[in-house]
Formats: structure tokens, C-alpha cells, sequence
């Protein structure tokens, strides 16, 4: 793969220590080590989750991360933190990459910081992006309404946030959200971004842990295959459309037992034991690639689009 960045430059690979600005996104249970050891060697960066609550064994995960040598980040999401242990410990371990989500980062920044550890905080709106900058990240990344998983009832794309947010802070973005390649990628730096996180696309990658119902499901899904849920509500989520997300989108409010299925999804192919979580970049994903023919793949896919846009550029022209 020829294309280069540079480190020096692109803010993002400086704060990570990966080969390339690709960011493997943190589902719960899916992204522990098979999966980030993939995305890591293949040049972008791999995330351990910590969602799953399961904190002993994704203590465990980053513990074989680090063994492998390998760049590679872990997400702290604030809301589903039973205590401190987790925040703790990755201070203690030796990590370098942490994201938080699902909160106010205001009092993780001080103890992570202090530990030599750089932190992005995942942003759903301008107004928390300002909030969480002026606590003192090290970066943001932008989640559009686009993605899966939990969201913002108040649903921006993509397109818009990172616009709406570059126009008004200097600090690094990581776009996440509708993005499956190097179209999608090229895109995103065009809008301000120095790097991408995909998450819907690793989840069906040939090294992830879900069950190969799950993986086809979001192969053999359209553009319109998600239906976000629970707007009125919380938690908000995108999910593949489904008989059972189907009741919850018409009745317009989840059961309390909604997730209770949800690892038989992942791991057994009941694809109505859960919403099964999902983007509507399920749309654009033609098939199940090894995590380095995906980065691969859109890297050369960027390179082309970005060659081509500085050709018109330098001759003036729209075509």
C-alpha cells in the first residue's frame, strides 16, 4: 500500500502510534483482542471495549494487547462503568490511547492525563464537542446519527457535525459514522477529519467474534436496513431492521429486557434474541474481508479519490 502519512502531521497517528489513520470502532464483547490484534496489524487501530461490564475480562484483553506490542486504544464509556476499577486500572497498565463516551469526561481527563495517557472523547453534537474541549481532550470523535449503537435521539449526520464542529474547534477529529471505505474516508478528511473509526464494517470483518448470521444479515442489508429506536427514551439506538425491532419501532419504546438476548445475537445467530445493533453504512458493504483487505482496500480507495480531487484542483477544473 503506497499511501503515506505522516505522523508529524497527521495528529491522530502522533496521539496512537498506528501506521494509518483507521480506527476499529468499541462494541461491546466484539472488540477485544482477536479483533483489535487484526485491525493493529494491519496498520490502524484496534480498541478494546469495556462496555460489556465484564470488567475482569477486558482487564484481561488489554493485559494480551499489551503483550503483543501492538498500537491499539480502549474505550471507557462513563454511563456504563459499575465503579473506578476499570478507570484504575488503565491508568496503572501502561496504556497511551483512551476514548470515553457515553457521558461527561470532566473527571476522567485529570487521572488519565496524569498518567501519560491522551484522550478523545466520542461527541454526538457542537455543543457537547465545545464542552468536552474546553474540559481539556485531546481530541474528539465525531459520531454522526448514521452509525450503530447507541445514539443521540437528536440524530446530525456525519456530514454536517464534522463541518459544524471543525468550524469551531482546533483540536484532532476522528470521523465515525456511514463510513465503510475510501470514498467514505476521503470524504471525511475533506470535511476536517484526520482519521476514520468504522465500526459496523469490523463487525462483519473475517476476524471478528460474531456469529456468521450476524455478519451476513448486515451484508444483505440495504441502505434503508436500520431503524433507530427508543427516541424518546434512553438508551436511543440504530439497529438492523428485524420482526422484533420492527414491535419495538412501531410500539416506540424498548422493554426493559430488550438486551437481555443480545450476546445469543452475537454469538448465536438468533438474530431476534436482540436488536442487533448496526449503522446504515450496512448499505454499502458488499461482502466479509480479512481487517487488512478492508484497510487495504480503503486506503487505495482514498488515494485514488485524493489524487484525483488535487488533479482538479491544480488544473482548475470540476471533472
Amino acid at each position: 500500500m503506497s499511501t503515506a502519512f505522516t505522523p508529524g502531521r497527521n495528529r491522530v497517528l502522533a496521539h496512537t502510534g498506528a501506521r494509518y489513520p483507521i480506527v476499529q470502532a468499541p462494541m461491546g464483547w466484539i472488540a477485544r483482542t482477536p479483533l483489535a490484534s487484526a485491525v493493529s496489524r494491519a496498520g490502524g487501530l484496534g480498541v478494546i471495549e469495556t462496555s460489556s461490564g465484564e470488567t475482569a475480562n477486558c482487564q484481561q484483553e488489554i493485559r494480551q494487547m499489551l503483550a503483543l506490542g501492538l498500537p491499539f486504544g480502549v474505550n471507557l464509556p462513563i454511563r456504563f462503568l459499575q465503579d473506578d476499577a476499570m478507570l484504575r486500572f488503565v491508568c496503572d497498565s501502561g496504556v497511551r490511547f483512551v476514548t470515553t463516551s457515553a457521558g461527561s469526561p470532566a473527571k476522567f481527563i485529570a487521572p488519565l492525563k496524569s498518567a501519560g495517557i491522551t484522550v478523545y472523547h466520542a461527541v454526538p453534537t457542537l455543543d457537547t464537542a465545545l464542552k468536552c474541549v474546553d474540559a481539556g481532550v485531546d481530541g474528539l470523535v465525531v459520531e454522526g446519527s448514521e452509525g450503530g449503537g447507541f445514539k443521540n435521539p437528536e440524530e446530525v449526520s456525519t456530514l454536517v457535525l464534522l463541518q459544524a464542529i471543525r468550524a469551531r474547534v482546533d483540536v484532532p477529529l476522528i470521523a465515525a459514522g456511514g463510513i465503510v471505505d475510501g470514498r467514505g474516508m476521503a470524504a471525511a478528511f475533506a470535511l476536517g477529519a484526520e482519521a476514520i473509526q468504522m465500526g459496523t464494517r469490523f463487525v462483519c470483518c473475517a476476524e471478528s467474534p460474531v456469529h456468521d448470521n450476524y455478519k451476513n444479515a448486515i451484508v444483505q442489508a440495504r441502505e434503508t436496513g436500520t431503524w433507530v429506536l427508543n427516541k424518546k427514551a434512553s438508551p436511543c439506538i440504530r439497529a438492523l431492521k428485524s420482526e422484533r425491532t420492527r414491535v419495538i419501532h412501531d410500539e416506540g419504546l424498548m422493554p426493559a429486557d430488550t438486551f437481555k438476548g443480545l450476546q445469543q445475537v452475537y454469538f448465536g445467530g438468533d438474530m431476534e434474541a436482540a436488536p442487533a445493533l448496526a449503522g446504515q453504512s450496512v448499505g454499502l458493504i458488499e461482502g466479509i474481508q480479512t481487517a487488512q483487505q478492508i484497510i487495504d482496500d480503503t486506503l487505495r480507495g482514498f488515494e485514488e479519490i485524493t489524487a484525483r480531487l488535487g488533479a482538479m484542483s491544480q488544473q482548475r477544473h470540476f471533472g
